[in-house]
């Protein structure tokens, strides 16, 4: 009974602080309705994006100093995190090409489609990555594809770049500083930027956080879709400073199309290069015009040499289509013009000039290189590998190899079996383990004869230059 006082108290306490937390949260409701509703479009918008945002996770070989001492070299493993997309549900990915370059190894970690509760958070952080392939490189893009063994796989579709505005809203996705599955919000600042002038790239300004290991996350806006592609920023002192460049979706997807067709990229031309007039070459050329762009190159024998046109003539259209940038002429080539006449408009000295051009696509060495491909004796399951033997005839088609010999990597397949090397297209295998590789048969053999446990290091020739890829079983 002594107790019975207390207890009526902290009864009322209870009761009063219960009332006091109900009142609170009715206020809350009432008082920011709009911001509630703001902050609820924001957590469905991440919860639908995350999912197709993947953390990529890169192991190379590299230079390293040892101690400091800048007079020894050695090289050793590292590592690096990037993000990536996944804009097919058979497991295509899209990222960065600087993200896996020089990747001896890449693995990928997905995002679980529950609530991103922390429980969630918590016990997905320990899931295991799983190994991807790469598909192909566009490096002069710095876009790269890459494939895992899944399917079903959620997907974020692509934005029209064309309806893209400055001041929208946007959130960038991927793991900055390593940080799996981060989020952040900003607006476009610009929707192109062109940091260098003779580039035919533009990129899409943006002011939402981004860090190193967000490269090749997605720019999404409000609808869930890909707007660009976060690739690179200008900092003074390498962090976030609210510049960050993403690439536009449309160079992303036409890109990621031709590499998951070809594994390298088709692109139609008609022989030219071209580049910005600047004040300079005004002054020095005598030009009559201060601005456009200069033809600063025709090809022999190429399209628009055959028709008739010349360096130092200024571009001013194709199909009517004002050519006034280098990127202008980039996009013009994106559409489907192969095989189709358009006209080209110059100026030459003071006077117009109109030349009816057919482009065609240049013509890339892997092509013939396939044909020679046979569908059963050119797999190499236990690698994951489409190889054919280095003859003299593949030896110049491929074009300056070291040794005109071993075997020549045309693509990687999905195998159960394989072995995750790091192997890339249009590498060659000279040795395994040691032992000399002359063609597909012998290097077939040579991975029969290995254990299970074995560890394989493979030399080979990649860019003109020799090393080892290496690989142990986990």
């Amino acid at each position: 009974m002594q107790n019975l006082p207390s207890c009526r108290a902290a009864l009322c306490v209870s009761l009063t602080l219960s009332g006091f937390a109900m009142q609170a949260q009715t206020e809350k409701k009432s008082s920011f309705p709009q911001l509630e509703q703001f902050s609820n479009a924001v957590q469905a918008l991440s919860a639908h994006a995350s999912p197709s945002v993947v953390r990529i996770l890169v192991t190379r070989f590299g230079a390293q100093t040892d101690g400091g001492r800048a007079d020894f070299i050695a090289s050793g493993k590292q590592q690096s995190i990037g993000s990536g997309v996944i804009i097919d549900s058979a497991g295509y990915i899209v990222t960065n090409a600087h993200v896996v370059d020089g990747a001896q190894k890449i693995r990928v970690n997905l995002v679980s489609a529950d609530d991103q509760g922390f429980q969630s958070v918590v016990r997905h952080s320990f899931a295991r990555p799983v190994d991807a392939t790469l598909v192909g490189v566009f490096k002069e893009g710095d876009l790269a594809l890459i494939r895992i063994d899944a399917t079903g796989l959620p997907t974020l579709r692509f934005a029209e770049y064309g309806k893209l505005r400055q001041g929208q809203v946007v959130l960038a996705l991927g793991s900055p500083e390593g940080l799996e599955n981060s989020v952040s919000m900003g607006i476009v600042s610009s929707v192109a930027r062109q940091p260098d002038p003779d580039s035919p790239f533009l990129f899409i300004q943006t002011d939402t956080p981004i860090n190193p290991g967000n490269s090749g996350g997605p720019l999404v806006n409000t609808d869930g879709e890909v707007v660009g592609l976060n690739t690179f920023i200008l900092s003074q002192s390498g962090g976030n400073e609210s510049v960050g460049f993403a690439i536009p979706s449309t160079l992303v997807q036409w890109v990621a199309t031709q590499l998951k067709k070809y594994g390298h990229v088709h692109r139609p031309g008609i022989g030219i290069g071209v580049q910005a007039i600047t004040p300079t070459l005004v002054n020095a050329l005598k030009l009559t015009r201060t601005s456009g762009v200069l033809i600063s190159d025709v090809a022999p024998n190429g399209p628009a040499d055959r028709a008739g046109i010349r360096i130092n003539d200024i571009l001013l259209s194709l199909d009517d289509r004002p050519v006034d940038t280098v990127p202008a002429m980039l996009g013009f080539f994106l559409s489907p013009v192969t095989g189709r006449t358009i006209n080209v408009r110059v100026l030459r000295g003071i006077g117009e000039l109109q030349f009816q051009v057919v482009p065609v696509e240049a013509h890339h060495d892997a092509d013939s290189l396939t044909d020679l491909i046979d569908p059963i004796k050119s797999i190499v399951p236990a690698l994951g590998i489409v190889g054919i033997t280095v003859d003299d005839r593949v030896a110049g088609l491929a074009g300056g190899l070291r040794l005109n010999s071993g075997v020549l990597v045309l693509g990687r397949v999905q195998s159960p079996v394989a072995v995750n090397t790091g192997l890339r297209q249009s590498d060659v295998i000279h040795t395994l383990n040691g032992e000399v590789v002359l063609n597909v048969d012998a290097l077939k053999a040579a991975v029969s004869a290995l254990k299970q446990s074995d560890p394989i290091a493979l030399l080979i020739e990649r860019n003109g230059q020799l090393l080892y890829v290496a690989s142990e079983s986990e």
